[in-house]
């Protein structure tokens, strides 16, 4: 079945707008016969005659009335399709994939929305909240689009990663604590723990930290949520290890923040795909790159 063209259809409505072949001819800047081919043409897919001839005056028939009536919204919608197109290319509008651990959601990962929210406020970012290596296996498989993920990692076919922010690991213990200006792994060992779980990349950080000194100790809980340890540390459940962003809010007056002997460092990195970069996923790299030293 042939198709019909959307440049068919424009002829037919500019014809139907002005009630002549000639002004539909220079208002779309077309010869006259290629206007009375697009209407032969039209008639002949359709089967039925489209426009009627009166006293001079053209005018559709009760079919093309119906079709025109049709063509109106087509054209329109493929109108609409195009502009929206357009602004997606020109990084006006768009959608941009991320995928990040929830200790990165928790407090940087808000900034960088509120920045791209005043800068590009047309940009939709969809987030998902995924450990290291799920994220760059969905970068690799274009279901992501950008990625943070702790660092270091190895290379990926088809990704770049690079290094993208290092913030201090510090010891959070209860006020009421008697903690030495900075904590050692002798000390904080012989502490109740409260921990990253097993499958984190801080939770193998700080095993090789107190590891480093000697030490193995066990928690007393382990959890992926930094918040919530937090929380429990400011109720006097135990202390912790966890990275400490300096943009982060106040913290609360019942935890002391320590830091630590010898110094640990988080490091993240951003991923992305190489080549073509979309500008929607351009922004939000651009408005994330602009942090990694907040």
């Amino acid at each position: 079945m042939r198709e019909i063209s959307l440049d068919r259809l424009r002829t037919l409505v500019a014809i139907a707008d002005r009630g002549s072949f000639v002004e539909a001819a220079r208002a779309l800047n077309l010869a006259a016969p290629t206007v009375s081919l697009h209407i032969t043409e039209l008639e002949d897919r359709i089967g039925a005659p489209l426009l009627s001839r009166k006293r001079g005056h053209i005018k559709p028939t009760v079919i093309g009335e119906a079709l025109v009536e049709r063509a109106r919204r087509l054209l329109d919608d493929a109108e609409q399709a195009l502009d929206d197109v357009q602004r997606q290319v020109q990084g006006l509008e768009g959608r941009a994939r991320l995928g990040a651990s929830t200790g990165v959601i928790a407090h940087l990962l808000p900034q960088a929305l509120e920045l791209l929210r005043q800068q590009h406020p047309g940009i939709d970012t969809q987030i998902a909240v995924l450990a290291s290596e799920e994220t760059l296996s969905r970068l690799v498989d274009g279901t992501l689009d950008i990625g943070i993920v702790a660092l270091p990692q190895p290379p990926v076919a088809g990704l770049v990663i690079k290094p993208w922010r290092r913030d201090p690991v510090m010891a959070f213990v209860p006020t009421h604590w008697k903690s030495p200006a900075r904590i050692t792994p002798q000390w904080l060992a012989a502490q109740p723990l409260i921990l990253n779980d097993s499958s984190t990349r801080l939770s193998r950080q700080t095993t090789e930290w107190f590891a480093a000194g000697g030490q193995h100790p066990v928690a007393r809980i382990q959890l992926n949520y930094n918040d919530a340890i937090k929380s429990l540390v400011a109720a006097g459940y135990g202390a912790a290890l966890l990275p400490h962003e300096a943009s982060a809010p106040s913290q609360d007056p019942r935890i002391a923040m320590r830091p630590l002997r010898p110094a640990l460092w988080r490091r993240l990195g951003m991923a992305y795909r190489a080549g073509h970069v979309e500008r929607s996923t351009q922004h939000v790299l651009d408005v994330l790159w602009a942090m990694r030293l907040a």
